[in-house]
């Protein structure tokens, strides 16, 4: 029986900042690689063993999932959270809605923004999770140590081999605690994968947390499509409790058992796991993207800005975006969420933590060049086939100016193509739409200028992603 892939893409950390923010967190990032996190997990889960994808998301990221599955070819399940709730109801209604598919529906649950290598050692860990499931078992994925790490959490298996009973989930220890836990043995990193029969796990749900059992029910049974998502039941999903999977079922029921799994795995928390995935050497230095570090020793040089150079230092990350470098120890990459956490509490550096400099729209984007009072100075691209809403402005008047592809606009009651080099002016207050007819990639220059720049003040007369 083919397993139901569940990939939870609704987190917005920013352990990965700058290049992770709210907007556009890590499972859409390339990160070195040629497809981005999300779609290794995808391509991880198309395999000869697996049915079609199931991803739960959120409102904001739905055209991220949407577009970047379009790019391997696939159409997955996208359901959509109303709210942040934690893993426990996503999960929960993810299983009722497969159920309805498939009474027998095994879910293999796994997050969209982890590296790991799916291998005949993962294959193995497979075979075995799912011959526990099927005779009722709740299994996580407990990877095999490589060192006394505290930045994992820790689950406690009863003696034996292949899948066995949790004794425990360990919260993520201090150092002296790990190296304890891997001397003692019968540890094992908690790596967030989960794998089970649907309904075993609405039963064990339903009898440790039946808050969460029935709202997800009901978020379910309320579920609705929307331009190809499915929208759960937001009165019945935000009546949910926000807890975690493990809190709600795994670490109460007397039905888990721990797969071991003998395979690379990362979570990707931090910018030394980046640089851990990468480097054959203690001493090496990691580059990606425009950067290199000569005579560098443990360092990671990171940028899609400006072309960085690290030279002769030792046990650094520079981290380099479009508009923010990050400087600090390597070995201490993950305190890098106090520095989010102090740009985020300055109203001067907030939107440093939200958005990037190129902002990701379902139809294209836009990239920030320069502002000033009163003007504003951005790139914008439109995919082929691509357009924007049919909108007006109160508070400021546009320019466009085409470089390259082919623009057709409507202005009023007029519709007209614009080639390269052509340019139309776009008054205030006048209704109109950009879109793309060609082939290739749209890209223009526009200009703003009036007394409000916002982002806020576009006024949707007509939307074809549902924005009016």
């Amino acid at each position: 029986m083919a397993l139901t892939p569940v990939i939870l893409a609704g987190g917005s950390g920013t352990r990965l900042w700058p290049m992770s923010r709210a907007a556009y967190p890590k499972q859409f990032l390339t990160l070195g690689g040629a497809q981005s996190l999300l779609q290794e997990t995808l391509t991880r889960a198309s395999g000869r063993r697996y049915g079609p994808p199931m991803i739960v998301t959120n409102e904001e990221y739905r055209f991220h999932c949407a577009a970047q599955a379009c790019e391997l070819g696939l159409t997955p399940t996208i359901l959509l959270e109303p709210a942040a709730r934690n893993t426990a109801p996503a999960i929960a209604a993810a299983a009722h809605l497969a159920i309805q598919d498939d009474p027998d529906a095994v879910l293999h649950v796994m997050p969209s923004d982890h590296a790991l290598t799916a291998d005949a050692a993962f294959e193995t860990a497979l075979d075995a999770a799912e011959a526990a499931a099927a005779k009722g078992a709740l299994v996580t994925f407990g990877i095999e140590p490589k060192g006394p790490a505290t930045g994992y959490g820790y689950i406690k298996a009863a003696p034996g081999t292949g899948p066995r009973r949790v004794d425990r989930f360990v919260e993520k220890p201090d150092l002296a605690t790990a190296e304890a836990m891997l001397a003692e043995g019968g540890h094992f990193w908690n790596s967030g994968m989960f794998l089970f029969r649907a309904d075993a796990f609405l039963q064990e749900l339903s009898r440790l947390a039946p808050e969460v059992a029935e709202a997800a029910a009901g978020a379910a049974a309320g579920a609705t499509k929307d331009l190809g998502f499915l929208r759960l039941g937001a009165e019945a999903f935000r009546a949910s409790p926000s807890i975690s999977v493990d809190y709600a079922v795994f670490e109460k029921t007397d039905k888990a058992v721990v797969a071991p799994a003998a395979i690379r795995w990362s979570d990707l928390g931090a910018w030394s796991a980046i640089w851990e995935r990468d480097a054959t050497r203690p001493e090496d230095a990691v580059t990606l993207g425009k950067a290199s570090a000569p005579g560098s020793r443990r360092v990671l040089a990171v940028s899609d800005g400006p072309r960085v150079v690290a030279q002769g230092v030792e046990d650094i990350a520079v981290i380099a975006a479009d508009d923010v470098v990050y400087v600090g120890k390597l070995s201490e990459s993950e305190r890098v969420k106090e520095a989010v956490a102090a740009l985020a509490a300055d109203p001067e550096t907030a939107a440093l933590t939200q958005e990037h400099r190129t902002v990701r729209r379902p139809w294209g984007g836009y990239t920030s060049i320069c502002s000033g009072p009163r003007f504003q100075v951005k790139r914008l691209f439109v995919k082929p086939g691509g357009r924007l809403s049919l909108q007006k402005h109160h508070h400021r008047s546009e320019h466009w100016v085409v470089v390259t592809g082919t623009a057709e606009v409507t202005l009023g009651d007029r519709v007209m193509t614009l080639g390269e080099n052509e340019s139309i002016y776009i008054p205030r207050g006048e209704v109109h739409r950009l879109a793309n007819p060609g082939k290739i990639l749209l890209e223009l220059i526009e200009v703003q200028t009036g007394s409000y720049l916002g982002e806020d003040d576009i006024i949707r007369v007509d939307d074809e992603f549902g924005r009016t």
